[in-house]
């Protein structure tokens, strides 16, 4: 066990999310239910603030994994992080070569087709990947999401998951995310993202 977790601060490079830092994060940058979602531009302006720092593999959430494809092919590497569910938001891309036969019947294994390009409709996947990631948090597993670099499809998918599953309005996705790793969807996706928080704000205003 402890050279498992040897292993998971040497490849993240990061220290872990803890239960307490999310209790924090949603105290403190709770969801806005109410008021205008920052514009596009706003967005970017955020983004590009943050420090650009990735490893391989940063824990963005408590037990929720935000990597490359790089650490997606590392099987044991997943293996001593412990990860027991994985999202490919590059599913059927050369540079991934992640299905569920590579990741055998230890991992359950999830595949977006996405490409990362702002013209790719990538709405219709946030609710299924929000679930896929949801079920397996709650259910005691370790989720890595993932695409060919980890900064735009899979960071829009788990930024989605945030929205969806814990009420976090997408700006707070946003920070609470960056203190982790740096992000940047592309525009398309920053577009789908703003549409999906107006729409949950919407909902829970009624």
């Amino acid at each position: 066990m402890a050279d498992r977790e040897s292993r998971s601060d040497a490849v993240t490079g990061a220290t872990h999310v803890t239960r307490e830092d999310k209790d924090s994060e949603e105290e403190e940058d709770s969801p806005c239910l109410t008021g205008e979602t920052p514009s596009l531009q706003e967005l970017e302006e955020v983004l590009h603030s943050a420090p650009r720092s990735c490893h391989h593999a940063d824990e963005v959430w408590p037990s929720l994994i935000l990597g490359d494809m790089f650490m997606s092919h590392d099987k044991f590497g997943l293996w001593q992080l412990g990860v027991t569910h994985v999202l490919n938001a590059s599913h059927g891309k050369l540079c991934c070569k992640g299905s569920d036969d590579f990741y055998g019947t230890t991992v359950k294994y999830y595949g977006v087709p996405a490409n990362d390009l702002p013209t790719f409709d990538l709405s219709p996947f946030f609710y299924p990947a929000a679930e896929f990631i949801h079920l397996a948090l709650t259910s005691g597993g370790k989720v890595f999401v993932h695409c060919a670099v980890g900064v735009s499809r899979s960071a829009a998918l788990v930024l989605a998951y945030l929205m969806i599953h814990h009420r976090l309005s997408l700006l707070s996705s946003i920070r609470f995310v960056q203190q982790k790793r740096w992000i940047f969807p592309n525009r398309g996706f920053l577009r789908q993202l703003i549409e999906l928080d107006q729409k949950l704000i919407e909902q829970r205003t009624k």
